[in-house]
This record gives structure tokens, C-alpha cells and sequence, in this order.
């Protein structure tokens, strides 16, 4: 998952992350099970997390890095730094935290990015538009999700939501937003699922958000007689039908990363429209995985 306020032209220069960092401020998020998910503590764990990253998006994906970051076997860019870092844990795996990190997700709240160059999506998407249009409200974005094969179930993907939940209650967070990726680089033969996601889930208004110019990829490949909803969802990743269990939007047009592989469509979830199903399963307090 690859989420104007930055242009390419301006990204910060990839580089390996700092070799130590302060422990972040709060402690284990949720657990199920021998499942447990929290923020990163270490230049370690971010090290292992960027290792997982690896291992999905490059050996997975066949995603194409910088040469350092594929010598390394790190996924990792200048980012890293400043992001908070979601981890999942499974701690019946013996070693260190660095050994049982099985997913990860990264996390940008909207006054460190401004603080940084901005959002890591703003080299794909026009999402200074959308700020724009929202100077009351706080945002963050969800980025660099993956998680290991063997661990691609509902208790890790429920931990994952878990820890983004408490992370945006924690720090007073109005929307998320964040790329979500479709494999490949050919939209049209994606044609099924983003045309459902074109005409069912269309961010309008004041949340609606289209890819930068030069980079948009129409979504709108088949006519909305034409599209068979149950096998529409059947087609997406579990990734975007979950986003769109909770309540998400997507942006207008898709991009197609060809670095990673991958087509991209932005995902906008204001908190407020997250669905009540939902917030009363992880409770309004996220309290409901909370140790």
C-alpha cells in the first residue's frame, strides 16, 4: 500500500533509518490469542518491520526497490523516520519482538507530515485538495501495510484495525486516507473490481480526491448494469473490503505504481462515518482488544 502538499519532485532522499529512536509513548494496543499489537519501541523492531515489508512486497509482489533497499532486503525510505510504526506480534514465536513481527502498518499524522514535506500519497494523489477543504479536521494515513502469508486471518487483520483505532482515538484524528493496492499494472484487468468500486463507493463532495494529473487512470471501465456486485467483491483484496466494511470511500481515479507493482486506488475514511456495526464490535473506546 503505497497514501498538493508534496510533489515528487521534492520527496525526501531515500536513505536508511536512524540507528536509534526514542520508545514511543504508549504500550500494547490490543492482543487475541498469543496476537498482540502495538507501536514500535526500537530502531530494531522498525528494522524487522521494513524486513516483513521485504518479504511481501518484493519477494511477494515482485516490487522493484532502490538498489540499496534491495541489498539490504529492506523495503525502507525516508518516511520511516518520522512515521509510527503498528506492529503485529505473535508472541508464542521464540527470539526477540524482532523475530515475531508477523504485519505492520505505517502511520502519519497530519502535523508531522506538514512538519516533514507532507504525505507520502501526495506523490500519487491530489491530496492538498482534500486537506484544503478540511482545514478543521485532522488526518492520518494509513500506509505500507502487509502482512505474512501464514498469518492473513481474521484475528490479525481484527488486531490491525484494532491498533489504527486506538492510535486515531489517541491522538484525535477526524479522517484516515491511504492507498490500497490491486496487483499489477494493468487497470483493465482489474475492469470489474474498480469499476464497482467507481460506481458504489465514489468519495463526493467536499471528500472527494482524484489522482494527480499525468497520473490518473480512469476506474470507470464497465457500465454499472455490467457489473456483478457479489463478484466484484469476490475480486477485491481483503485489504479494500475491509475498508469498505467500515464505512471508506475511494478517490475518483486509480494509479498505477509500476515501482511496486501494483495499481492504486485512494481510500478516505472520515471517523464519522465508520460504521456503527464496527465501532460498537471495537468499542468506542477501542476498548474491546485493549490488554
Amino acid at each position: 500500500m503505497s497514501i498538493d502538499i508534496l510533489n515528487r519532485d521534492t520527496t525526501p532522499e531515500i536513505s536508511p533509518p536512524a540507528a536509534t529512536v526514542a520508545p514511543k509513548e504508549g504500550d500494547v494496543l490490543g492482543r487475541i490469542g498469543n496476537l498482540e499489537t502495538r507501536l514500535a519501541r526500537t530502531a530494531c523492531e522498525i528494522d524487522a518491520a521494513q524486513h516483513v515489508r521485504y518479504r511481501v512486497f518484493v519477494q511477494e509482489m515482485q516490487a522493484q526497490l532502490p538498489p540499496e533497499a534491495m541489498r539490504r532486503e529492506r523495503d525502507f525510505d525516508a518516511y520511516d523516520a518520522f512515521c509510527d510504526h503498528l506492529l503485529v506480534l505473535d508472541r508464542s514465536i521464540e527470539g526477540d519482538s524482532e523475530d515475531q513481527i508477523v504485519g505492520t502498518y505505517r502511520l502519519l499524522r497530519q502535523d508531522v507530515a506538514m512538519a516533514n514535506g507532507g504525505f507520502y500519497s501526495a506523490s500519487e494523489f491530489a491530496i492538498g485538495e482534500l486537506l484544503a477543504r478540511h482545514p478543521d479536521k485532522r488526518f492520518m494515513e494509513l500506509g505500507r501495510s502487509c502482512v505474512l502469508p501464514e498469518y492473513r486471518t481474521k484475528r490479525t487483520v481484527e488486531l490491525l484495525w484494532q491498533g489504527n483505532w486506538a492510535y486515531a482515538l489517541k491522538h484525535g484524528m477526524s479522517a484516515m486516507f491511504g492507498c490500497a493496492s490491486l496487483p499489477g499494472v494493468h487497470p483493465e484487468s482489474h475492469a470489474l473490481a474498480l469499476s464497482f468500486l467507481h460506481h458504489t463507493v465514489l468519495a463526493k463532495g467536499e471528500w472527494a480526491v482524484g489522482a494527480l494529473p499525468g497520473r490518473a487512470r480512469s476506474m470507470d471501465l464497465m457500465p454499472p448494469e455490467a457489473v456483478n456486485p457479489k463478484k466484484a467483491l469476490m475480486a477485491l483484496p481483503p485489504l479494500i473490503k475491509g475498508y469498505l466494511r467500515l464505512g471508506a470511500m475511494v478517490g475518483s481515479t486509480a494509479v498505477v505504481d509500476h515501482a511496486f507493482n501494483t495499481t492504486d486506488v485512494l481510500i478516505v475514511l472520515p471517523i464519522a462515518s465508520i460504521s456503527d456495526r464496527y465501532l460498537n464490535y471495537y468499542g468506542a473506546d477501542a476498548g474491546r482488544f485493549a490488554s
